[in-house]
């Protein structure tokens, strides 16, 4: 097996730490009723979604909801009232424990927007296991374009071939490969295995604590 020293592993958070497709199907459908909207979503189209930012999915699912940073800025408000339908996936917190005993630096890159990721991560107190949080930021583009990352890691003063990006969708994958980093794929989060074989990551994991296999 192929096995990387990475001085720099970036991690998404929906699918990849947390299984949050529930809060965000309910908060979504909250936000409708509250903006007196009849849209509705089935779960399973909006889990096949989860990770691009809304007015992307809004767009892909031909949906107006008018000024999404409206709609954005009420959802947030509920999430958090949904916040307990959240929960870690197997070996988030053990991952990210053993990079730390091993001096390897660790961001998460979210395109939730950044006082969400901090207060999610602080939920869960895992804030503390990062060295930087990265949600979405004004005037920055969001995954899969590659600037985010390139931030992260001229911040954390890492080299691309010294990071390792790790997600669970195209979108991961794809910002990964754009910034010229490694690129690991999880299969249990929001989607399936045969697209993300397509995107030919560098490493496909099943759980989290196979990534201690691929790190030396």
């Amino acid at each position: 097996m192929l096995r990387i020293s990475p001085k720099l592993v970036v991690f998404d958070l929906d699918g990849t730490l947390t299984d949050s497709s529930t809060t965000i199907y309910k908060s979504t459908h909250r936000t409708f009723r509250e903006l007196g909207m009849n849209h509705t979503i089935e779960k399973t189209q909006l889990d096949a979604r989860i990770g691009a930012h809304f007015q992307e999915i809004f767009d892909d699912l031909h949906i107006d909801v008018g000024n999404v940073e409206d709609f954005i800025h009420i959802y947030k408000g509920f999430y958090f009232d949904y916040l307990p339908e959240t929960s870690l996936y197997e070996g988030a917190e053990e991952i990210l424990h053993h990079l730390k005993k091993r001096n390897c630096k660790t961001a998460l890159l979210t395109t939730k927007a950044q006082d969400q990721a901090e207060k999610i991560l602080h939920s869960f107190k895992l804030d503390g296991y990062f060295d930087l949080i990265m949600g979405r930021r004004p005037g920055m583009a969001v995954k899969p374009s590659p600037e985010p990352l390139q931030y992260i890691m001229r911040e954390l003063l890492v080299a691309p071939q010294d990071t390792l990006m790790v997600g669970d969708s195209e979108l991961d994958i794809r910002c990964g490969k754009n910034a010229g980093t490694h690129t690991a794929a999880v299969t249990y989060g929001y989607r399936t295995e045969e697209l993300l074989r397509k995107e030919q990551p560098d490493f496909l994991v099943t759980r989290l604590s196979e990534l201690k296999e691929i790190i030396k």
